[in-house]
Formats: C-alpha cells, structure tokens, sequence
C-alpha cells in the first residue's frame, strides 16, 4: 500500500470516527431534553380536592417555578448577584435544594434525601426537581386521607416555611437572570403551569 492510498484511509476513518462522535453527542443530548425533567409542564389537575391533591398542586406549581426558573442558566448568570452582601444565584440554588431535602424529608417516611456531597448546578437542579416530584406524587396519590399533622414536622409548617421560602427565592433567581442579561422564557405560563403556544 502506498503511502498516499493509507492516507486516505486514515483520513476516511478519521471522517467516520468524527461522525460516530457527532451522532453520539447529538444522541446525548436528546436523553437530556428539558422535557425529560419534572415539571416541564404541571401535570393535569386532580378530579377532587383533598388535603393531599391541594398540598401536591402547591409543590407542582414550586417545581414548575423552578424549573424554568433555572432552565438555560449559564455560568455567567450563576455567578451573579445584584450587591456584596447579597447571594450568587448559585448559592440561592443551593439553598432551594436544601429546602426541597427538608420538605422531602419531612413528609416521605421513607426514601429520604441524605447526600451529604457537593452537587454541579445540573446535579443540584436535576436532584431538587426530583425531590419535589418524589413528594408531590405522594401526596397526590396517598390512598388514606393526608393528616397534615402526621409528616415529621407539622405540614403547616411546611407550607409557610420551605414551601414558600422556595417560592420566594425561585423570584430572586428570575430577578437575578434578569439583571445578569438573561431573562425568565416569556413563553412560560405560571397561570397555565405550560408553555404558551
């Protein structure tokens, strides 16, 4: 074989082994499609209303809150924060995944949130998103009425306490993209828990 003819067999395989990565990458990030995450949408109402539908409604509507409240956030927005004293929208992420292992912990008897490790932004988000979905799924489908008293910590508790501290810091985390170049999506409907058409 002459030298001309292995390079351009070298040169093919190269071509081949660029298109293998490109189809694998682009295979990659389909997997990771905001729509694969909770709360991309609030999922539908319940038929009725019970202390359980009424509680897992409020967590959907943090969630959804959440996630595009965080959906696209680039290392620039994270790193921001509007004065010395105040928190980067990293370190209030943090705080909110912290609340979502509290609000977790409190009500699921079981299967609790106990990582002790430092998670990326993408861990952190992923990983706050679930917690909220593990316990709003609970709450919906119970199959004995929810005893608001019975959760480790009083429920009511929970509701003006991480709940809607969560809720306060998703708004910091909109006004901090805001301010760092990088507004909330307009397309997004908190009234209709979904994107607008």
């Amino acid at each position: 074989m002459t030298l001309k003819k292995i390079m351009m067999f070298l040169n093919k395989f190269k071509l081949l082994f660029i298109l293998c990565l490109i189809v694998f990458s682009v295979e990659a990030q389909d997997n990771m499609t905001p729509e694969k995450l909770p709360f991309y949408e609030i999922p539908e109402a319940p038929e009725t209303y019970t202390a359980g539908t009424v509680a897992a409604r409020m967590i959907d509507g943090l969630g959804f809150r959440y996630f595009w409240a965080t959906e696209g956030l680039t290392e620039k927005d994270l790193n921001h924060k509007c004065s010395e004293s105040g928190r980067t929208s990293a370190e209030t992420i943090e705080h909110i995944y912290g609340l979502s292992k509290f609000i977790r912990n409190a009500v699921l008897s079981h299967d609790k949130d106990l990582n002790q490790e430092v998670l990326s932004f993408e861990e952190q988000r992923k990983q706050t998103l679930l917690n909220l979905k593990l316990v709003s799924d609970m709450l919906r489908n119970t199959d004995k009425p929810l005893v608001l008293e019975d959760t480790e910590v009083s429920f009511w508790n929970i509701i003006n306490g991480p709940i809607a501290d969560a809720t306060w810091h998703c708004g910091q985390i909109v006004m901090l993209r805001r301010a760092s170049g990088n507004p909330f999506n307009s397309k997004v409907s908190v009234f209709a828990g979904k994107l607008k058409a």
